[in-house]
């Protein structure tokens, strides 16, 4: 007989298209017991025996024991057929009595080919029945094609190793193409692919990301953490928290312990679902393969005895799953049944088709799935694959009963909605053939969502129920980006289900709905938590909200965490006070200390703000001011922003209701300030002032509210008749609209009211009984005057906080006050005389920076004509007495350099400077040649060729020696900062005439000067002028100073030399300048660096033999590019030499910042 290949697909193609709807059900439930062929089937195997297991890699023994394999069986029967004629009916008879079901599967292929087909085989083959067996394998997909349908593989195979978890995925149905492909591979290639140790098929990348999860659990759970670290490290972009992460749309599978425990027996299935296929073992195909490799029989006992023990312990563990479920089931019923007894007062008969019964007994018979067994039911004729139509009506009888398919759940609302009726037909059918008959319907409810689509809900409870067991199960198969569209369902559920268990776990799907969600889907979340709060109350968002914001609030990405503290903000109106006040206030600041995200920190400080808007325990007040001081010292500058538009703002709101604004907590930072001034005698922590300072800034406008709501006059605040809008500028723009005086007050208008009565009462009645304003003018203002003094003037940051501050302190407060109340304190101290200034010590008040912050944050506060001439007054006042008195003019620079940043008031200071330009006094006349060194880098080319210049060339030519020396730093400043032609050619005419007059040749200070100008402007002066003015005229003073007589001058200038020309060699310059001028410059220096300083000389001998080398190169390769020359040493001893004799140096710092200067 020839070989027939079984997995031949052309008869059974013909088959399948000849019967298309037959196809296998593969849906079973594992409680239905065990399945086997029609009952009319007379060579159907004995109900004890062994159900039929299809394996593609075993052979399988006869239930009596005698081992015979299918090979061995078809050959027998083929002997027997030459020996006496036997029908082929009896020989598959035969066949299928002893379960040789790939020999018969094989003698019905052969026979379709010889054209003979067998009624018998084709019957049994067509019965999708007869291939059913009591599994919980998880659904494979990857069916095979057999005769009379697609038959799935074979569960027993459906192990770690072949187990496709890419096909539950979104990514498409690929199994058909991977079938075919499957099913076109020559068998005996198939046998050895399969069998071989060194083949195999290559891993796919959903199967390598599910892998990768179970081996990373596996690792963490049998302590391998630091495995488990550099695992995950390999595997960065894998979230090995989240299952759904891997990318498939299926639940977990167990661990890979349960894997490699059940690695040979079936793996329990989450839906309860059989897969069976046809299959064959290589080894029993008969004719040549077996020839070629026969195999080798096992332990036949053994092996039967550990396959039944394997069959029942999965049996055990699949009924303990079903006793549990049922026990759960028995008392949701018992429930109900209590419910319709107190409900019903007269509850419907029911009719049954074996009887009559209760209500009640129908509930309690009734299970969740239409098809399982109930003793008041037809026991099932079809297999028990169809649906158990309950419901028929009797012979003869005018009423029916409704098909019990559906949860006792739905008979909630049975007395206010009628039974359905049907038409019935005027028929005598046995109700035993009318349920066969409706079960060829082919419904099928015995899978989670067919019993879940057979019930309809008709009360609100019954549909909550439903959602709450559904959605579990819709989440993980809806696409991440899409999520989002489900918090409507899951709120809502979450809402009105009346089980705890079942609102937390829907609450915990919403808060995990989402890995990493975006802003938009944070802020969906955020309002369904608000609606939920809103409808269920204090209690319950209590209870089931805020434990799902604790379980989140480490959690790995910061989104969700941002999450968390956004939740506890939004949901604080609608918790209990005294959960507001401990629980979220203490989760918030483990958030705010320990949270390494910046985002998430600032929305827990907006968050604590909102706290602070609802809490109402005093006792809470100094946990508010510490988290107020911890937040404003976090290095985000976006946390330090949300401090200052939402925190500060609301946590002065709270004090200002407790009266303490102006009583602790003002107070209370002054202190700390003036704590901060006696420890910095080494320095003051400028960071930790700006801080606190910056925190008073944002409490002037709650303080001003204070005022005003405390004022004689606020009784007589009256909102009707013609009030007049507030002016734009009356209010510095606040930082938020918190910060708003509006809106701390309750309206534009009330505000406007008051501020009316706010001025009157300023201007004509005075401050009497006015406890708050006295306060701030008796005991605020003299206190901040203090610390301003005590403040180190040359500090531009402090400068510059304390000025913003009293101008946001001016604004607020209005020119009435600033006029009446602020001037007339400064004025008090600031007395424009020489008893002021102590030239001895350089301590006098007009020394300190009581003198820039008055000039720039208390003059500068309206720009009317009188405000601008007083300002102007002052700073002359100032520079004289300054100048005469020969005092530091460190607090004229501060308020120079403070005022020159606006552009608005670069007139003013050119009024200020030619007002000195002109002074009959030579010591103002150099103070102000100074001071245009400062003024020239803020103002504009324009100012500059018009006022500057000007004033410079007049003073350049003053009587005085050293009002002309003043002015060479400015005048090296504009050939650093000004770029127009004509400028720069009077500027450099005025200074080769202070360096080749000859009246200037013995001017040692004026050298001194010239020589630090052009080290400081020139490696970013323009270079023509560098190499044509600044390198030649340094040669000159290089070259003079080897016959300086006096010692003192000579070293002087040298070093003066030396800083020059470090910064210089920064520079790129041309052969020749270096040649001519640059490198003999150096040779002089070097010669009276040999007498007066040795370790300077060998730094200059390192530069002068780079620069040779340099020239040498240059001259080889002229396209080797600009190098400065400090940064080309080549060689490493010279590079070490060189490093080595500067850490030598006992220069100044200023010195050797130069050596590396590099040009901007």
């Amino acid at each position: 007989m020839a070989s027939v290949n079984p997995f031949n697909l052309s008869d059974s193609e013909e088959e399948a298209e000849r019967r298309p709807n037959e196809t296998v059900d593969t849906e079973r439930s594992p409680s239905d017991g065990a399945p086997g062929p029609p009952p009319g089937n007379p060579f159907s195997p004995p109900a004890d025996a062994e159900p039929p297991t299809l394996l593609l890699s075993s052979n399988r023994t006869s239930p009596s024991g005698e081992g015979i394999s299918v090979s061995a069986a078809g050959t027998s029967a083929m002997a027997g057929s030459t020996e006496a004629r036997v029908s082929v009916d009896v020989i598959a008879a035969q066949l299928l009595r002893d379960q040789y079901i790939l020999t018969a599967l094989e003698f019905h292929t052969e026979l379709l080919e010889a054209g003979r087909e067998l009624p018998r085989l084709r019957d049994y083959f067509s019965n999708p029945g007869n291939f059913e067996r009591q599994s919980g394998t998880p659904p494979a997909k990857d069916q095979v094609l057999g005769p009379g349908g697609p038959l799935n593989r074979a569960g027993s195979i459906s192990t770690l190793d072949s187990l496709d978890f890419a096909r539950y995925s979104d990514d498409g149905n690929r199994e058909s193409d991977e079938r075919v492909a499957e099913s076109e591979v020559p068998s005996q290639e198939r046998k050895n692919f399969k069998s071989s140790p060194e083949i195999q098929e290559p891993i796919r990348p959903l199967e390598k990301r599910a892998l990768n999860f179970l081996v990373n659990e596996y690792l963490l759970k049998n302590e391998y953490k630091l495995s488990s670290i550099t695992f995950s490290d390999e595997n960065d972009d894998q979230d090995f928290e989240l299952w759904d992460d891997v990318g498939l749309n299926i639940p977990k599978p167990p661990d890979l312990l349960q894997l490699y425990r059940n690695c040979g027996t079936p793996l329990p299935s989450p839906r309860d679902t059989v897969d069976v296929s046809v299959g064959v073992d290589f080894g029993d195909l008969p004719g040549n393969c077996i020839a070629q490799e026969p195999p080798k029989k096992p332990d036949l006992s053994q092996q039967q005895q550990t396959e039944v023990v394997q069959e029942l312990e999965y049996q055990i563990s699949l009924l303990n799953n079903e006793k549990q479920s049922l026990a759960e089931q028995i008392k949701k019923l018992q429930s109900e049944i209590q419910t319709l007894k107190r409900t019903v007062s007269s509850p419907p008969p029911a009719t049954l088709d074996l009887g009559t019964q209760s209500a009640s007994n129908l509930s309690s018979s009734s299970t969740t799935t239409a098809c399982s067994t109930d003793p008041l039911s037809v026991p099932p004729t079809d297999n028990g694959q169809y649906l158990d139509i309950r419901g028929v009506s009797e012979a003869g009888n005018d009423t029916t009963s409704v098909q019990n398919t559906s949860h006792p759940q739905s008979h909630n609302k049975l007395k206010s909605q009628p039974p359905v009726q049907f038409d019935q037909p005027n028929r005598k059918l046995s109700p035993v053939f009318q349920q066969a008959l409706l079960s060829f319907c082919r419904m099928c409810s015995d899978s989670r969502l067919g019993a879940e689509v057979s019930r309809i809900a008709d009360s609100e409870e019954s549909v909550m129920l439903m959602l709450g067991r559904c959605l579990p199960h819709i989440v993980p198969n809806v696409l991440l980006a899409k999520r989002e569209e489900l918090i409507p369902l899951i709120l809502c559920t979450a809402c009105l289900h009346p089980e705890p268990k079942e609102r937390d776990q829907l609450l915990h799907i919403l808060f995990n709905l989402i890995k990493r969600p975006d802003d938009e889907q944070r802020q969906m979340i955020l309002t369904g938590c608000v609606a939920f709060a809103r409808h269920v109350g204090p209690t319950r968002v209590e209870a089931e909200l805020l434990p799902q914001c604790w379980e989140q609030i480490n959690h790995k990405y910061p989104e969700r965490r941002l999450l968390v503290a956004e939740s506890c903000g939004a949901l604080a109106p609608y918790l209990p006070k005294e959960i507001r006040s401990s629980l979220v206030l203490s989760m918030l600041q483990q958030m705010l200390a320990e949270d390494k995200a910046d985002m998430v920190r600032e929305a827990v400080v907006k968050s604590l703000g909102i706290i602070m808007g609802y809490i109402d325990d005093p006792d809470k007040y100094s946990q508010g001011f510490e988290l107020m001081l911890l937040s404003l010292g976090d290095p985000s500058e976006r946390v330090v922003s949300a401090v200052h538009q939402v925190f500060i703002p609301a946590f002065a709101a709270w004090t200002t209701e407790l009266g303490t604004l102006h009583t602790a907590l003002i107070p209370s930072l002054l202190a700390r300030i003036e704590k901060l001034l006696n420890q910095g005698e080494h320095g003051l922590d400028e960071h930790k002032l700006h801080v606190f300072l910056s925190a008073l800034q944002s409490l002037i406008p709650p303080l001003f509210a204070v005022v005003l709501q405390n004022a004689p006059f606020t009784s007589r605040a009256k909102l009707h008749g013609d009030i007049p809008a507030i002016e734009v500028t009356r209010f510095p723009r606040p930082a938020s609209p918190l910060q708003d005086v509006a809106t701390i007050i309750g309206s534009r208008e009330m505000l406007s009211a008051l501020l009316l009565l706010y001025d009157h009462q300023l201007e004509h009645e005075g401050t009497t009984g006015w406890d708050s304003l006295l306060w701030v003018v008796n005991q605020l203002l003299p206190q901040l005057i203090d610390i301003v003094g005590r403040i180190n003037v040359t500090s531009s940051t402090c400068v510059h906080e304390f000025s913003r501050f009293f101008w946001r302190f001016c604004r607020t407060f209005g020119k009435i006050f600033t006029n009446t109340k602020v001037k007339p304190q400064f004025q008090e101290i600031l007395r424009l005389s020489e008893e002021n200034v102590d030239a001895s010590a350089g301590n006098g008040i007009l020394t300190k920076a009581t003198v820039p912050i008055y000039a720039t944050g208390v003059l500068t506060c309206y720009n009317q004509e009188e405000d601008r001439k007083l300002l102007v007054g002052f700073l002359e006042d100032v520079m004289t007495t300054l100048s005469l008195s020969h005092a530091p003019l460190d607090s004229l620079k501060a308020s120079f350099v403070e005022l020159g940043a606006n552009p608005v008031y670069h007139e003013l200071l050119l009024t200020v400077l030619w007002y000195g330009v002109v002074h009959t006094s030579a010591l103002v006349r150099c103070t102000a040649a100074r001071m245009f060194e400062l003024l020239v880098k803020g103002v504009n080319e324009t100012l500059v060729a018009q006022r500057v210049v000007p004033a410079l060339i007049t003073l350049s030519s003053d009587p005085e020696i050293s009002v002309r020396i003043s002015t060479i730093p400015a005048f090296g400043t504009i050939m650093e900062t000004v770029t127009q032609k004509e400028l720069l050619e009077r500027v450099k005419m005025q200074l080769a005439s202070f360096l080749e007059d000859p009246q200037y040749q013995d001017q040692h200070s004026l050298h001194m000067e010239i020589i630090r100008t052009f080290g400081r402007v020139g490696p970013n002066a323009e270079p023509r002028f560098r190499d044509e003015f600044v390198l030649p005229h340094l040669h000159k003073l290089a070259l003079a100073n080897n016959s300086q007589v006096t010692e003192s001058k000579r070293i002087d200038i040298a070093t003066q030399l030396f800083e020059a020309y470090s910064a210089l060699s920064c520079c790129f310059i041309s052969e020749e300048v270096m040649v001519n001028h640059f490198l003999p410059g150096l040779r002089c220096l070097r010669a009276d660096m040999e007498q007066l300083s040795p370790e300077h000389e060998v730094i200059l001998s390192s530069m002068i033999k780079e620069c040779e080398i340099k020239v040498e190169n240059r001259g080889m390769s002229d396209a080797q590019g600009s190098m400065s020359i400090a940064s080309s040493l080549v060689g490493e001893d010279a590079k070490t030499k060189f490093l080595s004799k500067m850490g030598q140096l006992t220069t100044s710092g200023a010195m050797l910042a130069n050596v590396f200067q590099r040009k901007k």
